[in-house]
């Protein structure tokens, strides 16, 4: 009977478990090619183009602020003696040379007394004033600053080891995050006074025009600018690689498998804006995927379908063939994954109550066994 019942029990057990035992061991899938349909590769955007040799300019980044320069600061006073009685601009105000900018009432002797006008002595931005109406005047007491902002200075922390690349004429490009994401265009001057041993940098100094005077002395500033050129540089777009420092790497077009492609790792040098070295890893020639590759990080490993790669890279669902999915999709997926995840759990509780059963009976046939031969 113990017999019997072991040769139902145990073949049972083995088919209840053994499926759930596959599913859990399924050999990985191929870990650096993605492969696509047409479809996908239509809806993705994937776009590719060659890596290539070429001269590469390698920009420098560095952060700085906008000053004025030595020659734009001038001042307002009156040569007589007297009181403000009458002013017509402000601190903050722009001036054009010659402007009337207050009137003075004079000591002199006169009915009505002489009036002194007060002019601006160049163009710029009133920074100070001290014209108050009806306020006395001394000779030689500076009344206004103002600062010609028509040039601007921007000064730049430069890194010492670069300082030698920086000729007189180099132009940078400049980025005001006050004003913008304007790219303005600066030429350098001449590099600062001192420079600062603890951090390694030096001050450059780049001559920016300001016509409409929208920049102001203490606005940050960015900074980019060719510090130096090679030629035959392999060198990719920026927007191909992929993964973070200790991680580079770049998707290039498979030419045996249609619409495949193969996750490669890469080793990368300089760098400007637009473009990075490879220093290890491809070669001229190799089809790099650009647009298209941020999706492609997402799918991670093997054969990835075009709803998992819009999925990971746009962060909501999507169905099979690219389109997004609408709330009653989404609802009935959820309550499908819900069915399954049930039916699941079902076969593996049923798994573990054989195995238990199985056991049970063993240990039932051991006891009987055993009182058997006693």
């Amino acid at each position: 009977m113990i017999h019997t019942a072991m040769k139902i029990i145990f073949p049972l057990t083995l088919a209840l478990a053994l499926p759930s035992a596959f599913a859990a061991n399924t050999p990985p899938r191929n870990e650096t090619t993605i492969v696509l349909d047409e479809n996908a590769v239509k809806n993705l955007g994937i776009k590719t183009v060659e890596a290539e040799e070429s001269a590469f300019d390698r920009t420098l980044f560095a952060l700085g602020e906008v000053e004025h320069t030595c020659e734009s600061h001038s001042v307002l006073s009156s040569r007589a003696a007297g009181r403000i009685a009458e002013v017509l601009f402000h601190k903050g105000e722009l001036v054009t040379k010659g402007d009337v900018i207050a009137r003075v009432e004079s000591r002199q002797a006169g009915n009505p007394p002489p009036m002194i006008e007060l002019k601006a002595p160049a163009s710029g931005l009133i920074t100070d004033s001290q014209t108050h109406l009806g306020a006395p005047v001394e000779p030689d007491a500076t009344l206004m600053e103002i600062l010609d902002l028509s040039t601007v200075w921007i000064i730049a922390k430069i890194p010492q080891n670069d300082a030698s690349n920086l000729n007189e004429g180099l132009t940078a490009k400049i980025r005001i995050p006050a004003i913008g994401n304007k790219e303005l265009t600066a030429k350098f001057l001449r590099l600062g006074v001192g420079a600062d041993a603890q951090k390694g940098t030096i001050d450059a100094v780049f001559a920016l025009p300001n016509p409409n005077n929208e920049l102001r002395p203490g606005m940050r500033a960015e900074l980019s600018l060719i510090a130096s050129q090679r030629e035959a540089v392999l060198s990719i777009p920026r927007e191909a690689l992929q993964g973070d420092r200790s991680n580079r790497f770049v998707f290039i077009k498979d030419y045996e498998i249609a619409n495949s492609f193969v996750r490669v790792p890469v080793l990368t040098g300089d760098q400007n804006h637009e473009r990075v070295e490879i220093t290890s890893g491809l070669y001229p020639g190799d089809e790099v995927v650009t647009h298209g590759a941020y999706a492609l990080s997402f799918a991670g490993k093997g054969s990835a379908s075009l709803k998992e790669a819009l999925d990971a890279a746009h962060g909501h669902p999507h169905n099979e063939d690219g389109t997004e999915m609408t709330k009653e999709q989404i609802a009935a997926a959820k309550n499908s994954e819900s069915h399954s995840h049930s039916h699941s759990a079902l076969v593996t509780t049923l798994s573990i109550t054989c195995a238990l059963l199985f056991i049970a009976v063993l240990a039932m046939a051991f006891i009987i066994r055993k009182r058997l031969k006693a």
